[in-house]
């Protein structure tokens, strides 16, 4: 009885460690697949002024003809993000609703810039209820920034300064271009690539 008693001790305890090297094995592969999986975040374009760069105000004028200054210092905006759409952009129609909730959340304050017929931006405008979203139309702000692909994304700060910019399609591209404000980093390929090299 006493022996059967041992046995079974000894055995309970081999499976015990094997359970425990498991864990430990299994803690490192997800540490390695959370290395290697790439972060979903707005893609940074080469082209344009660099994160960092403070740009001046870019005279431009809304949908109404009235002159608008884009850049530049905005009193009371710590904030401001550029979303750059076209009406005949199927993926920025997809995005807006998705940049209105995170301006909302984050308190961002949001502007749109668009350079296309006047009448069809009307319509996207009132589609997707922007009535209370500042909405220039021209090319001025676009060639400063030098956007090339659309949905395109530009986070500035109160004076300004670039904070983070890239294409994005999704609201996590959206929150990328705060969360690389927040972290300190440039572009999330500069993420990536400071995981690869931390990795090798």
């Amino acid at each position: 009885m006493l022996t059967s008693l041992i046995i079974s001790q000894i055995i309970s305890w081999i499976v015990i460690l094997g359970l425990v090297v498991a864990l430990l094995a299994l803690a490192r592969q997800v540490g390695v697949l959370h290395i290697r999986v790439a972060p979903a975040g707005a893609l940074a374009t080469s082209g344009g002024p660099s994160v960092g760069t403070t740009t001046g105000p870019i005279a431009a004028r809304d949908l109404d003809g009235n002159p608008v200054t884009i850049g530049g210092h905005a009193h009371g905006a710590k904030l401001r993000l550029l979303l750059f759409v076209s009406a005949q952009c199927p993926l920025c129609k997809a995005v807006i609703p998705m940049a209105t909730s995170f301006a909302r959340a984050e308190r961002v304050a949001l502007s749109f810039i668009g350079d296309d017929d006047a009448d069809a931006q009307r319509a996207m405008i009132a589609q997707h209820g922007l009535e209370g979203h500042p909405f220039i139309n021209g090319p001025q702000v676009g060639q400063a920034y030098q956007v090339a692909k659309l949905p395109f994304a530009v986070l500035l700060d109160e004076e300004g300064a670039i904070l983070s910019k890239g294409l994005v399609n999704s609201r996590e591209h959206l929150e990328s271009l705060v969360v690389a404000h927040e972290m300190g980093i440039r572009t999330v390929q500069d993420y990536i690539g400071s995981l690869k090299a931390q990795a090798a």
